[in-house]
């Protein structure tokens, strides 16, 4: 049975994706790989998501990297804005019945955080 997945996000430099998803979204650095380091898995409650360095990288396609779903999306905005952290889209009421708001890392993947309207 399946029970979880994590997203695989590309990034063109680390050490800058890591201040953005540590730093400025709040995430923690449970491992790192690499010396200097290239990967990280990052944790944040019960969303986790692999960030990998790889040469030339760049927003792996257009479209979401990762959607992460929360129980509150007033909530999220709130935490996000205070971390001063820019949207994309949203907050949005979609037509499948979600709330949800897209940013954008530095390398231009966009994640999406999704709540039940």
């Amino acid at each position: 049975m399946m029970q979880d997945a994590t997203p695989v996000i590309r990034v063109s430099d680390y050490a800058r994706a890591r201040g953005f998803y540590a730093g400025q979204l709040g995430f923690d650095v449970i491992e790192e790989g690499g010396d200097p380091a290239r990967f990280g898995i990052f944790r944040r409650d019960k969303a986790q998501l692999f960030i990998n360095a790889w040469d030339g990288a760049g927003a792996a396609y257009e479209g979401w990297v990762a959607y992460i779903h929360v129980a509150d999306i007033a909530a999220t905005k709130a935490d996000l804005d205070a971390r001063s952290v820019a949207f994309v889209r949203g907050p949005v009421v979609t037509e499948y019945g979600m709330a949800e708001i897209e940013i954008a890392d530095p390398d231009g993947n966009v994640i999406c955080f999704g709540a039940d309207a």
